[in-house]
């Protein structure tokens, strides 16, 4: 190949890929700030990872911090961000993400915990949480937990323990109650094992 059609052929495919970064709306870079355009969060650990979360669970969150019925009691940025946008950059940020692929952060985890958590997980949290690989993904009930941050995640159910969090149904705020603080923590190991196709 020509070094100059070459050269044409790695400017286009960059353009390319940056496009829906550059292309978003403002208030969708908003979002990249905490999350990143990748969707698997920056620099602080308490970012969740919300790549590959389907569309209808990210507009359920969003929509949730709109009404109270999350609080933002560790980054008040997120209700600021969310309370200002319309119906359709809700939709539009909730496709973005969802149309992400969910790596993983390559986090620590104690194996023998990981593996006492996966018990748990298919006892209490498997019927409603699968991998963000899985082919029925999109139609779970809850989000994918699976490569989630750790801290996050502690985050996340402590505050649905506390009820700082409203759980969707009864049933989670029971299989919640069933757990003790060495069972966050194996649950913890266990999501943290996570490997994409895993």
């Amino acid at each position: 190949m020509h070094t100059c059609t070459y050269r044409c052929v790695v400017c286009l495919a960059a353009l390319l890929l940056s496009i829906p970064a550059a292309g978003a709306e403002p208030r969708l870079e908003k979002c990249f700030d905490c999350h990143g355009a990748d969707g698997m969060g920056k620099a602080d650990p308490m970012y969740p990872v919300i790549a590959g979360i389907p569309a209808a669970h990210i507009e359920e969150a969003i929509y949730a911090y709109i009404d109270g019925a999350r609080q933002c009691l560790r980054e008040p940025r997120m209700c600021e961000t969310v309370a200002a946008l319309t119906e359709s950059e809700v939709s539009a940020a909730a496709e973005y993400f969802a149309g992400l692929v969910r790596e993983y952060n390559q986090e620590d985890f104690d194996a023998e915990l990981a593996a006492k958590g996966a018990v748990l997980h298919e006892r209490h949290c498997g019927a409603c949480h699968v991998p963000p690989h899985d082919e029925d993904v999109g139609y779970a009930i809850g989000i994918p937990l699976h490569g989630q941050r750790p801290d996050y995640i502690r985050y996340a159910i402590g505050a649905y323990f506390g009820g700082k969090r409203e759980p969707l149904l009864d049933t989670m705020a029971h299989e919640i109650q069933q757990l003790d603080d060495d069972d966050f923590d194996a649950l913890v190991n266990y999501y943290s094992s996570y490997r994409s196709g895993d």
